[in-house]
């Protein structure tokens, strides 16, 4: 009989302090070295303590961050594709005396985040970082962009966390803990991930319900936090989200949930640690579609699915889908792996198109997007990252 999977990595990392002992580190932080560091850090700073980032127990030291980049595995082997880091300038390292053994308060606009143990400070090479990651030094790319933006030198070690970040979306808030008992309590032995960045079109809608066809339950997970221009705001995405599900989606065969990180347009790496990072809240199965988490022209569109295949040991199964849209001669959605047709005789559900009707006030073509989702959208005045 099939169960849920074992978190990855083996078990479902916790590194939350328990009440007594943050109050108790509370009282130690006079005393402690700080470091101040963005939103994004102390977000990923919360999802490796609450498991998401499982098996992680703090930010990358060399070792497991050269084999991240070069192997695409952690040190010990299990599967890793994105390096989760924390930057230090040479400036702060000599001014406040850094080294190894130390325990640091991370900060975040003047609250403790986590405090840090310190195993490893180390140089890396930018350019090495953003060619293995994001297969180019192209500095229009926005996570190279970033990454040259980061500080010279990275620290890693354990962390063990304070305190949260600011949630605005905590009603929309489940941790693996919770995914998993949920999960079984509704009885699902499979479920289906959903990675979005994006409000629902018609084309979402056609895989998730394909893969429900074939699973117990699905796992809509939009990510929420910092995106490009263009894109659709966090509580936008959210709300289609649930007006989709509330009048086309059976009862109790999808959770939304929110993933609290940035986007960092990796393709085909991103594709691999999103399904690792589903696989911690339970998911059996991984939805990857075309150009999965790329950005322009970087990435091959399909290039996010034949990565899997060097992954034989991941742990979760990814369901691929090639090009889908409405066909007028079959009256329906369907795909190229299933239609005949092609022409006049296809409506492609382009994200462009939707997005340029949306700015202008206009409902999309219902072949491309529901109706009453994109009244949701129109509901508000600025719907689009700026």
């Amino acid at each position: 009989m099939r169960t849920l999977p074992r978190p990855h990595g083996g078990r479902l990392i916790n590194r939350v302090l328990s009440d007594a002992a943050k109050k108790r580190v509370k009282d130690e932080l006079p005393e402690m070295i700080k470091i101040e560091i963005s939103r994004d850090l102390a977000v990923d700073m919360e999802n490796i303590a609450y498991g998401i980032f499982s098996p992680l127990e703090g930010p990358l030291d060399s070792t497991d961050f050269e084999s991240v980049l070069y192997n695409m595995r952690l040190a010990n082997d299990i599967p890793w594709t994105i390096p989760i880091i924390l930057d230090v300038s040479s400036e702060v390292i000599r001014d406040k005396k850094l080294k190894v053994g130390d325990v640091v308060a991370l900060i975040y606009q003047g609250k403790p985040i986590a405090r840090l143990f310190i195993d490893d400070i180390y140089s890396y090479d930018k350019k090495e970082y953003a060619k293995n990651v994001f297969k180019t030094t192209d500095v229009k790319h926005p996570g190279v962009s970033k990454v040259m933006q980061y500080a010279d030198r990275l620290i890693g070690g354990k962390i063990e966390l304070i305190d949260g970040v600011n949630n605005p979306f905590e009603k929309y808030t489940l941790r693996p803990l919770e995914t998993r008992v949920l999960f079984k309590e509704k009885g699902w032995r499979t479920v289906v991930g959903f990675q979005t960045r994006n409000a629902p079109h018609m084309g979402h809608e056609y895989v998730q319900k394909t893969a429900l066809t074939f699973t117990d339950g699905l796992f809509i997970n939009p990510v929420i936090g910092k995106k490009k221009p263009g894109d659709f705001k966090d509580e936008v995405i959210l709300k289609a989200y649930e007006e989709l599900i509330n009048h086309y989606y059976l009862k109790d065969k999808a959770v939304l949930a929110i993933l609290r990180t940035e986007m960092r347009y990796a393709g085909p790496r991103e594709a691999i640690f999103h399904a690792i990072v589903r696989k911690n809240f339970g998911c059996t199965h991984f939805i990857v579609g075309r150009d999965h988490a790329g950005v322009g022209n970087y990435y091959g569109p399909y290039e996010a699915q034949e990565i899997f295949s060097e992954f034989p040991d991941l742990g979760i199964t990814p369901i691929f889908f090639k090009e889908f849209y409405y066909c007028k001669k079959c009256l329906g959605y369907v795909s190229s792996q299933i239609c005949p047709h092609s022409g006049d005789d296809i409506i492609r559900p382009s994200g462009t198109i939707i997005r340029k009707m949306l700015v202008k006030g206009e409902l999309p073509p219902k072949e491309m997007m529901r109706p009453e989702v994109a009244r949701v959208i129109l509901s508000f005045d600025k719907p689009f990252v700026e």
